[in-house]
């Protein structure tokens, strides 16, 4: 890969990462409800599912991911239940719960998170085609060597993290406006209505 090669394909991962879908709508409703802080977890299971399909894609593993396909269609399923539990949870959570920090449970429920976004990304085994797709307008898969599958994965990770980071950090300015406990409801219950979206959305895609 070239320096123009893998600027390009930066800037293409940054752009793919922001595109709307069940991943993005849940990063919109936890930094909403939470705060950009909360969703650094979450952004980073889906950026670790990536990989692994990017990394899949590399050594030529289209074939078994689509032999999985009963698999990741129970497990998008389950994702799409729990999302719109999720939802369910934001709407009618009360104000001061939604608006203060857990110290005690913050560890468990930054693994919860790790491993939601994770399952959201791993729940569509299309990525992997659309990394086998992609990544032959930048490099030469039939020649790839270790440096090469670091290096993109290096660069995957990075602009998909700094595209999320930028939706978390934006939908949580949110939060400084809301001062009153009305608007806070009305914060919380937009949040859980994006995320139940998520969860809907993941469920009756294709």
């Amino acid at each position: 890969m070239t320096l123009e090669s893998g600027i390009t394909f930066f800037l293409a991962i940054f752009i793919f990462s922001i595109t709307p879908g069940p991943g993005v709508f849940a990063i919109l409703a936890r930094s909403m409800s939470k705060g950009a802080r909360a969703s650094i977890s979450l952004s980073a299971g889906m950026v670790l599912s990536d990989i692994v399909y990017l990394v899949m894609a590399c050594f030529g593993l289209a074939a078994i991911a689509s032999a999985w396909e009963d698999l990741f269609l129970v497990i998008r399923y389950a994702g799409a239940a729990y999302l719109m539990y999720l939802g369910w949870k934001m709407w009618v959570s009360p104000v001061a719960t939604a608006s203060s920090e857990n110290d005690v449970h913050a560890e468990t429920n930054q693994v919860a998170s790790f491993i939601q976004g994770f399952m959201i990304s791993a729940s569509n085994p299309k990525v992997i085609l659309f990394y086998v797709a992609f990544l032959p307008t930048f490099m030469d898969l039939t020649v790839l060597s270790g440096f090469d599958i670091v290096l993109a994965s290096v660069l995957a990770s990075a602009g998909l993290m700094l595209g999320l980071t930028i939706i978390s950090v934006s939908a949580s300015q949110a939060r400084r406006f809301m001062k009153s406990e009305r608007s806070m409801k009305v914060l919380n219950r937009t949040a859980g209505g994006i995320m139940a979206s998520a969860g809907a959305f993941l469920a009756l895609k294709n």
